[in-house]
């Protein structure tokens, strides 16, 4: 009886720790509620509606098919990128939680002003969190210019 209990506990255990692992968006560096959408976008900079990523500190908006739930804010570091989702990290998704740039130096939450530094996603001001912006990874080919950001 007390082997039986035994086993049963320790596969009702991993049934819950699977569904937690595996529960939508439950990753550390967001809420919860986050949502998990496939991030796969091509940006050729060589085209004028990127120029703006040519520059350091140059940023845009990427509102394409498979950029997120509500687009990324991607923006130019030196030889590098910073690859922003616009879903607030510290906030479930609402009407008011889609991240902006304001004055080309911060990232800022509309629904409660949370502000971020532009360059490096750090917490400026606002709420009392400590997440940055969600991040992406990408890969750049400095001889085409061409950007792809995936996750």
């Amino acid at each position: 009886m007390k082997k039986t209990f035994s086993i049963l506990s320790i596969f009702i255990l991993l049934i819950f720790s699977n569904l937690s692992v595996n529960s939508c968006g439950s990753r550390e560096d967001t809420v919860s509620c986050f949502p998990s959408n496939p991030i796969n976008v091509t940006l050729n900079l060589n085209l004028p509606a990127y120029n703006a990523l040519t520059y350091d500190n140059g940023w845009v908006y990427v509102n394409e098919q498979q950029a997120g739930t509500r687009g990324l804010i991607v923006v130019r570091v030196g030889n590098g990128f910073k690859v922003y989702d616009r879903n607030a990290p510290h906030l479930c998704p609402d009407n008011n939680t889609t991240l902006e740039v304001k004055d080309n130096i911060a990232i800022l939450c509309p629904k409660d002003n949370t502000r971020w530094i532009l360059r490096t996603g750090e917490p400026q001001s606002g709420s009392k969190t400590s997440l940055p912006p969600k991040t992406y990874p990408y890969n750049f080919d400095p001889v085409t210019k061409v950007l792809n950001i995936y996750y």
